[in-house]
């Protein structure tokens, strides 16, 4: 399958790639690995004038110690450095098994973390080549009317399907954006929109540069659960990231659970991290907490699996991560093929 005609920009500073997206306007459209836009391109979801290659920028890669002992993660850095960092391991093990479990290896030395921070969503009727989505009348996120998974409604269900952003919600990241006023930086969690076709507060002249970890959340116990159809390559039909801060004496001091692939967004099951506060570790709790999961995920049809067995495969992940977590069975990422 062939992309369309486009011409490419690569521009060598943040202010000269800001520049050239508000130039080009709805015309433009950034690249860097190439894993999301590239595939979408080719299935004509999109045909921008001009892509601009962010790649030639410096300032967007490494990972560097910034104020106040938080963690700055350039928006460059590819999935591959982030899955071996020992820093991210030994600190922040929800963010570094989480990324290994990314599609397959050739995707992870390609991909890098801002790309997988704006994924488009993902939906059975939309993730199709141009054929295929006309014999279908279209669907109401690309040239069409009807959302066929809620026929009813206005709203687009398309699902968020990636890995990295539910860990980095357990750790509270902020995201750095650039744009011609200037940086500015939010609660990851205020970067998702829950809308399946307006995804993300990002404004065409807008440019994700980097993600800031708190020193406060270094050394949390963390978990992450994937379900998937192929253990490699495929995106996820649901996950759960759990990380924890449990003293000596068992004690739950600071908790985060986040799911992903089952909602227009990733998001934090507040409840839980609201219950397990303060509390040791109990089969009744943590119970409890995978029942807020399943509240908190809206599985519909939009992939290949139910979305009843995708809702049973919540609150299994949300428990075992929980008591890996809270036993310190960190690390090691948990996938999981779909029956």
């Amino acid at each position: 399958m062939t992309i369309p005609a486009a011409s490419v920009a690569r521009p060598k500073t943040i202010e000269e790639a800001v520049r050239a997206l508000a130039d080009r306007g709805p015309e433009a459209m950034i690249i860097a690995g190439g894993t999301d836009v590239v595939p979408n391109l080719q299935m004509k979801l999109f045909s921008p004038r001009v892509l601009v290659d962010i790649k030639p920028i410096r300032a967007l890669r490494g990972i560097t110690v910034a104020a106040a002992g938080s963690l700055r993660i350039g928006a460059l850095i590819t999935l591959t450095e982030m899955a071996e960092s020992s820093l991210l391991r030994a600190s922040y093990p929800v963010l570094a098994s989480a990324v290994a479990t990314i599609a397959g290896p050739l995707q992870r030395n390609m991909g890098t973390l801002g790309g997988n921070l704006c994924l488009e969503t993902r939906c059975l009727w939309y993730n199709q080549s141009y054929f295929w989505r006309k014999a279908l009348g279209y669907c109401l996120k690309k040239d069409g009317e009807v959302c066929h998974v809620a026929p009813g409604g206005k709203r687009c269900w398309a699902v968020w399907s990636g890995d990295s952003a539910p860990a980095l919600l357990t750790l509270d990241a902020e995201i750095e954006i650039a744009g011609l006023r200037g940086m500015r930086r939010l609660p990851l969690a205020d970067f998702y929109l829950n809308d399946g076709m307006n995804r993300i507060a990002l404004a065409r002249d807008e440019l994700v540069t980097a993600v800031y970890l708190p020193a406060r959340t270094a050394g949390r116990r963390g978990v992450y659960h994937k379900l998937r159809i192929r253990e490699s390559i495929d995106y996820p039909l649901a996950g759960v990231a759990v990380a924890l801060d449990v003293d000596r004496s068992g004690v739950c001091r600071e908790a985060r659970v986040a799911i992903t692939a089952v909602n227009p967004a990733p998001l934090l099951v507040r409840e839980a991290a609201e219950w397990l506060v303060g509390q040791k570790y109990s089969p009744e709790l943590v119970e409890r907490a995978a029942h807020a999961a399943i509240r908190t995920g809206k599985p519909l049809t939009t992939s290949a699996s139910t979305p009843v067995y995708r809702r049973d495969i919540l609150r299994l992940f949300t428990r075992r991560a929980l008591e890996e977590a809270w036993h310190g069975r960190n690390g090691s990422p948990a996938v999981h093929p779909a029956d």
